[in-house]
Formats: C-alpha cells, structure tokens, sequence
C-alpha cells in the first residue's frame, strides 16, 4: 500500500464553519489515504475537531509559527521551515495567506501550495480590502491553485486578483443530501419548544457580525403572521442577538439553542430557512435547508439566487433591507401548500447539484495531481 499523502492543513481559525465542515468532510473520506497536521491561527478555536471521524489520522499542531502579524522575512521563514516537511501545503482564507507568501518568499524545495477563498468577513463585506487584493495578487502566483466554491469569487479571482484562468478551480460545496428529507427529531435541538400555531422560521449561522442575525430578528418581530425564529449556533455577537430581541419584546418567540451537530436530524423541523448575511458565497447551511425540502427567504448575497429552485426565485429580496426580508418571509408564511411546494423544488434541485460526491471527487483529483501522484486520494 502506498504511503499515505502527508497533508498541512493552514486555517485562520478550526471553530465549525462552512470551511472547516468541507476541510473536514474531505478528511474523513480520503480516509487512511492522507493524514493530516492542522493549525489554527487562533490556537483555542478548534472547534471543527469534533467532526473528525474516528481513525483518521490527524494531529493539531503545537506552537506553529504565527500565522498573522508583521510581514517579517524572519517570520515568513518560520512559517516555510514548518511547510517544508509535507506533501501539500492547504491553506484557507485570508488568515491563512501569510502561508502563500511564505512559500513565495522562500520557495526552494517547498511542496506544492493550493489556496481556498471561501469569502470575507465584515470588514470586507461591502467593499474589498485594496491592499489586500495587492497582497493577494503578489502571493497568490506561487500557488499551484487557487479554490473557489462560488461563481462570485470566481470572478473577483479572475479579475480583481487577476489570476490566469487555469490556476483558478470552481468547485461547488456539497452535501450529503440522502440524509436529509426524513422525518426530524425535535431532540436534536435540546430545549426547542415548537409554539402552536406558529410558523418556524429557522437559520444555522456562526454568530458572528458577517451573518447580521440581528436584521433576521428585525425582521421577524415585524410579522403579521405568528411566527418563531430558531438561530442555530454559537460565536462571539450572541449577545447582540439577544440586545435585539430583548429590545423587541421577543424573548418568547426567539430560541438560541447554541451550536447543534447534524443539521439532516434537525432542519426539517422548520418551515422556512432565513438568511441574512452581509457577506456569503455558496452557503452550505442553504444547501442544507434545500435537500430538507425547505423554501429560502433571503437577502442577495453571494451565489444563493442561482443556487435555488427557480419557484423560489422570487424570494431572494433586491436588496439589504429588514423590510424587504420581512415582506417575504411573510409571503411563505401565509401560504403552507406554495410553502412545501417551492421546498420540494429546492429540494430536488440539491440533490441534482449539491451532493457531495462530485465535490469529493473535484478535491481528491487536484489535490493528488498537485502533489504529483494522481489517484492517490480515491
């Protein structure tokens, strides 16, 4: 058998997020094929580490050389010495960037490099950094590929951080979307309580302030129609959440369980899934909520109107705006046999799309090609 591909894996933080659900999904499928060093740029947010399964070999990486700070040729050689041991080099996200340039300033004798934009956070989303796109566009051609899910990013790789086309790799995020579709289990969120005669209107976000849960809040306290709002997650604005709701008299209709695994076990319990991020690109919990038979009420953002049903097209708003998003939550909630409609729709349209067997696939050929043995990953 041969040996197993040695893999480093650069996050600016391991907490459970879209990123680090897809690093660890692939992980647990290449299975004994590849093992794995993990670092954290925030040491403690390792919370991604529960979704490893059992048997694969991996390892968190103690004392790595800092991944963010002064851009320093001395720093910038800690980090490649700490490269040079593996096969493939992963890195993750504007936190990780500091890896690239370390492999372009230093580059002899360095694995190969793939690098994953999988969107920005506040600070970036209503307007690019333009230093960091300079920083990017000096880094980012030592990279054997640049990894991208959405079609949005896709484009600012190409033009903004004017990439050639052939180093620049679309792969769609997926799911395993034959889990989803069964009967829910109101277990799977402890303390969740359905009101009678309420409508549900459920997210699952980290609770950060890119994810803006506290306009979904805005939102829902202006219904007509009875209607719960269930926010699924854990991450550092839950008391701003809170703020809001306890400024809005919500406090019996807006439940906050924290971070909850296994979302095929618990989506199906709402009736409609709200988004209303600032800043997204192909959001994996819409995927979610799609292969659940679920419709979408959301702002514009990032991929999410090309990624559902056209019956539910009409459902994206034109614009940021609590009204807008209101207008059309209150639409789906009005009306329970369009409602289950539109969410079969989208549901047939994950499993046509979305499911993750084409992702796996995607990944295990680059990454096995990069590191110059194809098929070594499945």
């Amino acid at each position: 058998m041969a040996a197993p591909l040695n893999i480093l894996h650069l996050h600016s933080s391991f907490d459970l997020g879209g990123k680090e659900a897809r690093a660890v999904r692939l992980m647990n499928a290449f299975g004994d094929r590849a093992k794995h060093v993990i670092v954290s740029g925030v040491p403690d947010a390792l919370g991604a580490r529960a979704a490893i399964a059992p048997g694969i070999r991996y390892e968190i990486a103690q004392n790595p050389p800092p991944l963010t700070g002064k851009p320093t040729v001395a720093r910038y050689e800690a980090i490649a010495k700490f490269m040079a041991r593996f096969d493939l080099v992963l890195t993750y996200n504007w936190g990780a960037i500091d890896g690239v340039m370390a492999r372009r300033v230093f580059s002899k004798n360095m694995p190969p490099l793939i690098h994953h934009e999988d969107g920005f956070n506040a600070d970036e989303a209503v307007r690019l950094n333009p230093v960091r796109n300079v920083y990017r566009r000096l880094a980012l051609p030592v990279a054997h590929a640049l990894v991208v899910p959405s079609h949005v990013l896709e484009r600012i790789a190409l033009g903004v951080w004017k990439q050639p086309r052939d180093r620049v790799h679309r792969i769609s995020n997926g799911i395993d979307t034959k889990r989803y579709g069964k009967k829910p289990d109101p277990r799977a969120l402890p303390g969740y309580r359905h009101l009678p005669g309420h409508v549900v209107v459920g997210t699952l976000a980290g609770l950060r302030e890119v994810k803006d849960l506290p306009m979904l809040v805005r939102a829902m306290g202006g219904m007509k129609t009875k209607a719960q709002l269930v926010i699924v997650g854990e991450g550092p604005e839950r008391q701003a959440i809170v703020d809001t709701v306890e400024n809005m008299g919500m406090e019996k209709t807006v439940f906050l369980p924290g971070f909850a695994a296994d979302p095929h076990r618990y989506m199906g319990l709402f009736d409609i899934f709200g988004l209303s991020s600032r800043s997204e690109q192909q959001p994996i919990a819409v995927m979610e909520a799609m292969a659940a038979g679920l419709p979408i009420a959301s702002v514009p953002v990032g991929d999410v109107a090309q990624m559902v049903a056209p019956e539910n097209a009409d459902f994206i708003t034109q614009g940021r705006d609590a009204v807008q998003l209101r207008d059309q939550i209150e639409r789906l909630a009005g009306y329970p046999d369009f409602r289950r409609h539109v969410g079969k729709a989208n549901q047939a349209r994950a499993r046509a799309l979305f499911d993750e067997a084409a992702m796996i696939a995607s990944y295990a050929a680059l990454y096995s090609e990069a590191a110059g043995r194809p098929g070594a990953l499945g």
